[in-house]
């Protein structure tokens, strides 16, 4: 094979193909190539007027897709790549340039205008070569354009009509696929096929050869690999590893190392060994499992089956377009997890169990979908950091994000409003979970009207509303969300929560009997937590109340000391004890501190104004 010469040299290098294509990874992958695939998300808005010929508009968009990736993928991935491959295809005819259509009038005008015409079909390729610790300046671009001249016959309206209703044009760089059925629209091709695919094959793997066979390796010859000798361990209950010699790098000389001796526990197979090994055996595959509950959920399995019961693993992949190997077995894993249930047969067909149809529906009145999107997109990257927070006791942000600002609260708010609606809702469904727990756990009645300061969609509010119907309910966040907030809250209970904007750091609070402070403490500094309860003591008259919803640190469960960890890697912020919130709240004339655990997502803590 062409790409044998220099596969030799790619070993051990992460190789990234920049393209969601699956035409391109075809021809890499039937080359074989071994690469990884992270789309760009490069927006191709290039002004093709600024451009003196096409193919400058298709290298120039390649160049931006690979770069972009090169760049995102330290950050967000976590791992740096070698090679970054980017490529883009237009057709051109008539001085316009194609590519893929936006609608089927747009793929009827552009076959129209290729109908009975010769035409060019033009790949820019930018191949992307990174250092260790790549900034734009250690980037080498290498780049190149091939061009296949492409004939089409002359095609009926009919025939037309009947290609584009196929579907095949809509992914297509000028509306056909020459692979499939938009073969039958061609009368001959000039030059490389592949390039007209989607990928000129051969010209790439000549500009590898100069690369790395002519030029050499920019990146440093591969060290071979030698394979292990077949090595024979006899049988027994004690291993004995021979005397080595090692040189001590202070003096010199060589010293003997003795003897390790590994020993089997005589009790090792006993029930109470099994079942300690089989807890920690749950531990160490507790990522795992939390990555396919997160996978499954974003991927949309449960409101699938849950509209379409009973599916086959070649189903939900068709469905959900994914490859059938993987999600046969993600749907296996949700089985083992209790997540999904199957009928026991050669070929299972899934259904929901009651945990997913009560937490993981996106239209469940439990749903924690968007809290599971939250934990994927956001506490994931972070956690994958946590080594590095704790051996220096800070956040992780910039490591896992690439944010050297550190509030990842504030750059979630104020970056695009998709990104907004995502983490109001992550908030929001923890809220529904826990609301009514929070706000039943001390009797409220005596309280007229209540404030919940940073109170995102109204959600915690509406259960406080709903439990004390007496009690008028506030809203207290940035104008920001309280913009989104109509979004969230069920039809018919708008009027039941009244929404103000402010800062509650710096804004007038508005005046109320009771303050709710629900996941707000926790992302703060003790400096910071004392401004915000000081700003709160000189809104409250005595016998007005706090109540804080956070998870308290008193040993009651592993999810509060987790979630201890989670505020390491996350933010400034920490969970704290009940004492730690009563000695907080003293300093400002709060007393009669007491607190619910309520076996929820947050525990409830109330204090009283003396």
């Amino acid at each position: 094979m062409v790409l044998n010469p220099v596969i030799s040299k790619l070993a051990g290098k992460l190789v990234v193909l920049a393209s969601a294509s699956p035409r391109r990874l075809e021809i890499l992958r039937n080359a074989g190539l071994r690469f990884e695939v992270v789309p760009s998300w490069f927006k191709e808005t290039l002004d093709k007027r600024l451009f003196k010929a096409p193919q400058q508009y298709a290298l120039e968009t390649a160049k931006q897709k690979a770069l972009e990736v090169a760049r995102r993928m330290p950050c967000n991935h976590l791992k740096t790549p070698d090679i970054v491959i980017g490529a883009d295809t237009i057709v051109t005819v008539d001085g316009m340039i194609l590519e893929k259509p936006r609608d089927k009038q747009d793929a009827y005008r552009m076959l129209s205008s290729l109908n009975g015409k010769e035409h060019s079909v033009f790949t820019g390729v930018a191949v992307v070569l990174l250092h260790e610790k790549p900034n734009d300046e250690d980037y080498q671009i290498v780049d190149f354009y091939e061009e296949t001249k492409v004939k089409f016959a002359d095609l009926s309206e009919d025939l037309l009509w009947e290609y584009i209703d196929s579907g095949e044009p809509m992914d297509k760089a000028g509306g056909y696929g020459i692979q499939a059925l938009g073969g039958m629209l061609v009368e001959y091709v000039h030059g490389d096929f592949l390039n007209v695919v989607g990928f000129p094959l051969n010209h790439f793997c000549k500009q590898l050869d100069q690369i790395y066979n002519q030029q050499g390796s920019c990146h440093g010859d591969t060290a071979p690999v030698v394979p292990a000798a077949n090595v024979h361990i006899p049988s027994s209950t004690h291993t004995v590893l021979p005397v080595q010699q090692v040189v001590n790098s202070s003096s010199g000389h060589s010293e003997e190392i003795q003897p390790v001796t590994a020993s089997r526990d005589k009790c090792e197979d006993s029930e109470e060994a099994r079942e300690e090994l089989q807890k920690i055996i749950q531990l160490m595959d507790g990522f795992r499992a939390s990555k396919a509950l997160f996978t499954a959920s974003k991927l949309g399995v449960f409101d699938l089956l849950q509209r379409r019961p009973a599916l086959e693993a070649a189903q939900v992949a068709l469905e959900l377009k994914t490859s059938l190997k993987g999600m046969a077995r993600l749907l296996e894993a949700c089985l083992s997890l209790k997540l999904l249930k199957s009928t026991n047969c050669s070929t299972p067909a899934y259904e929901n169990t009651e945990l997913s149809k009560r937490f993981l529906l996106s239209d469940a009145p439990s749903s924690l979908l968007g809290y599971l999107e939250h934990c994927n997109d956001n506490v994931w990257p972070l956690f994958s950091h946590l080594e590095s927070a704790v051996q220096e006791g800070v956040h992780q942000h910039h490591r896992a994000f690439c944010n050297k600002s550190g509030d990842l609260f504030q750059d979630t708010v104020y970056r695009s409003q998709e990104v907004k609606v995502k983490f109001m809702k992550a908030m929001h469904n923890v809220s529904q979970v826990t609301g009514k727990a929070v706000a039943t756990a001390f009797d409220l009645s005596a309280f007229k009207s209540a404030c919940d300061l940073g109170g995102c969609t109204g959600a915690m509010a509406l259960e406080f509303a709903r439990a004390y119907p007496g009690m008028s309910v506030t809203v207290f966040d940035l104008a920001t969300v309280v913009e989104m907030s109509p979004l969230f809250l069920p039809p018919g209970t708008q009027d039941r929560v009244t929404f103000v904007p402010g800062d509650f750091f710096k804004d007038a609070l508005p005046k109320a009997d009771l303050y709710i402070l629900s996941r707000i403490l926790h992302d703060w500094s003790d400096e910071k937590v004392n401004l915000l309860l000081g700003r709160i003591a000189e809104a409250c008259t005595p016998g007005c109340a706090v109540v804080i919803a956070e998870t308290m640190l008193d040993g009651r469960s592993s999810h509060s000391t987790l979630q201890s960890l989670n505020m390491l890697v996350y933010t400034e912020g920490l969970e704290r004890t009940q004492r730690q919130y009563a000695d907080l709240l003293s300093k400002h004339g709060f007393g009669n501190t007491r607190a619910v655990h309520t076996g929820n997502f947050l525990d409830a803590l109330i204090t009283i104004k003396m």
